[in-house]
């Protein structure tokens, strides 16, 4: 049995590759009951957001389900999850084998930790990756694909996610995508006040970005979502307007900015679209960044001459500058979670000892009860009482002796100081056999 973790982000893979591997919440659900039928995954949480996509879980060693694919390929070193998402997704294997990476046990409790803090993000110490893995384990709990070891592994992560954020800078200011995607439109445009934006989704990101919009002066704001409840109700916080998603053509000419971030599997805006916005604009350039993966925005739009196209990829150097002013923080967090391993793994051991204590307590407590019954036995077809009193104590004590008397002889007979020290210690013997 072992805890893993399975995934790419945006160190491993580019967005083109992240985005054939991401999972839209409607199937996620129906993904994990999928996942946790293949032989040997015994439980399983996914984590999908525009920079990664993980599977974290509990593999069974013993179930040694070999999958052929040009060799034989075992459980324990991951591949029976990377062909699960290669099917999943229908992605060759050696595609998604490429880009991912898969840990075990302490380093896949220590990825995790360093995950929910924010010390894996593109942003450091992004908060927002928090919420998405609570949103994704809530949906194993829900699912209960998640149960007493995976739980807590990620009860494990949320504490020390809160205990590096209570005591480091690690969250302060922090750059994120939102405000890297901002800081770019204003390298494009002197001033912004004049521009008009267009932002697609309302979700936390897209409320980020029209807030540093807001701030940087930028007057007016479309709100595209998919339901227009959502779309007036962050409309009305910027006074801005809202629209649906299918009124993005008529709104598309007169902007300048726009700002894509929404959970869509399929391309919102397409190339036909910006062509005929652009030829309206009389080829007025125009500004986009597309945040989310899978991508709103058709690549090939990078193709036309009057528009600057920029993924999520491309807000790193902007980020950059950001993370270099938390890297003292980071490196404290780094000191932090190895402390939490450790205490993560300690009071795994303890539990372990316990599942021991009781399963030796229930063998012990039904011998007990054999010898019992069997001297109540004896007892009621006129056995003398003595007599039946010194058989249950002897055939009592045979039977709790057997096991440590074998483990003991073993020892002594294969040299096995350490095992005989241990055996000694756990039944209190104060000579040396």
């Amino acid at each position: 049995m072992t805890l893993f973790v399975f995934g790419i982000n945006h160190t491993t893979a580019s967005v083109d590759m992240r985005e054939k591997l991401a999972f839209a919440p409607e199937i996620t659900a129906a993904a994990l009951q999928q996942l946790v039928s293949q032989e040997g995954v015994l439980e399983a949480a996914i984590l999908s957001t525009c920079n990664r996509t993980e599977i974290y879980g509990r593999l069974d060693l013993g179930a040694e389900k070999v999958i052929q694919q040009d060799a034989q390929l075992s459980i324990e070193s991951g591949h029976v999850i990377a062909k699960w998402l290669s099917d999943f997704h229908q992605v060759p294997l050696d595609q998604v084998k490429h880009h991912s990476y898969f840990q075990q046990d302490d380093q896949a409790v220590k990825h995790m930790m360093r995950v929910a803090s924010g010390l894996d993000s593109m942003v450091l110490g992004e908060p927002q990756i928090l919420g998405q893995l609570k949103s994704s384990f809530s949906v194993a709990r829900q699912e209960k694909t998640a149960t007493s070891h995976l739980i807590r592994m990620f009860q494990s992560a949320f504490n020390m996610a809160k205990y590096v954020r209570t005591h480091t800078a690690i969250g302060e200011n922090p750059v994120s995508v939102a405000f890297a995607a901002v800081a770019m439109a204003r390298q494009i445009f002197a001033n912004l006040q004049d521009q008009t934006a267009l932002l697609i989704g309302a979700g936390e990101t897209i409320e980020l970005v029209a807030r540093h919009l807001h701030d940087a002066g930028l007057k007016k704001i479309i709100v595209a979502n998919r339901t227009l409840a959502r779309a007036q109700e962050l409309a009305h916080e910027f006074n801005a307007q809202a629209v649906l998603l299918a009124d993005i053509p008529d709104h598309l000419a007169a902007a300048d900015i726009v700002i894509s971030s929404t959970a869509s599997q399929l391309p919102i805006l397409g190339k036909g679209a910006v062509e005929l916005a652009l030829k309206e604009r009389k080829h007025k350039l125009m500004f986009m960044v597309d945040i989310a993966v899978p991508r709103d925005i058709e690549a090939q739009v990078a193709q036309l001459d009057d528009v600057y196209l920029y993924t999520v990829d491309d807000l790193k150097d902007v980020i950059d500058e950001g993370m270099r002013s938390r890297q003292e923080a980071a490196k404290a967090a780094e000191v932090m979670i190895e402390e939490g391993l450790l205490a993560y793994l300690e009071s795994e051991r303890a539990l372990d000892a316990v599942d021991s204590i009781r399963d030796y307590r229930q063998r012990m407590e039904a011998i007990r009860d054999e010898e019992l019954e069997r001297a109540i036995a004896l007892l009621a077809k006129g056995g003398e009482v003595e007599m039946v009193m010194q058989r249950f104590a002897r055939s009592l004590t045979n039977k709790m002796m057997h096991a440590p008397t074998v483990q003991l002889k073993k020892a002594s007979a294969l040299g096995d100081d350490k095992s005989l020290a241990l055996l000694q210690t756990m039944f209190d013997l104060n000579k040396t056999l």
